[in-house]
């Protein structure tokens, strides 16, 4: 069994045509741009019946999503010298409140300016992800705002993978307020690109200033 981010577990054979579908549809929307794209058509592509290809994606918010996921889960691990603390439990109070143990310290080999670098490296290979076809991008940013159940399912686990990220990069710098801040400042910038007031990569670099002034 291929454990995959859909509906379901899937045998190797269902995971291909997984793989057909969402390979087919960066083709579908290389060529015919996210308003034209449907599964449909997407099936037809990857020579996969309709009917097979709505068992496993409920629309084309959904298949585009994936395709997101897949791209990021495809990251190599983040290097962090020092691991990040524990996220705090439910109903905790955050570090350096009332009551509550000091914030982490720093380790001292885990510098400030190393922090910076690797958040920065991070939030660019993110943003990086779709950045060389516009197409693409704007796909992504419109159906990842889908409210469709597995679409919320597929943002709710991007966010997550992408949270880890950060948290392996600030090492023992991690806290909630400056991971909140970075995970904001990558939503902003995101749906600023997806509404084209910006191109991809000059929201990476926007993003690396803005690191600059949150990692301290």
């Amino acid at each position: 069994m291929v454990a995959e981010p859909t509906r379901r577990r899937l045998t190797e054979r269902q995971a291909d045509t997984v793989r057909r579908l969402t390979e087919a549809a960066v083709e579908e929307i290389r060529e015919t741009g996210f308003d034209g794209l449907t599964v449909r058509n997407v099936a037809r592509r990857a020579g996969v019946a309709p009917a097979t290809a709505y068992t496993y994606f409920a629309s084309k918010n959904h298949l585009v999503t994936e395709v997101f996921w897949r791209r990021l889960s495809a990251l190599p691990p983040v290097d962090n010298p020092v691991e990040a603390p524990p996220e705090p439990s439910a109903g905790a109070l955050p570090a350096g409140s009332p009551g509550t143990a000091a914030p982490f310290p720093a380790d001292t080999t885990d510098t400030v300016a190393g922090a910076r670098e690797r958040v920065v490296a991070v939030l660019r290979e993110i943003s990086l992800l779709v950045s060389d076809e516009p197409r693409l991008a704007a796909a992504c940013t419109t159906a990842m705002l889908g409210t469709d159940p597995d679409v919320r399912e597929l943002r709710a686990r991007i966010g997550l993978a992408i949270r880890r990220r950060l948290r392996a990069a600030l090492g023992s710098r991690a806290d909630h307020r400056t991971l909140n801040a970075l995970e904001f400042a990558y939503a902003g910038a995101l749906l600023h690109a997806g509404m084209g007031y910006t191109s991809y990569g000059e929201m990476a670099d926007r993003l690396a200033d803005i690191a600059e002034l949150i990692v301290r």
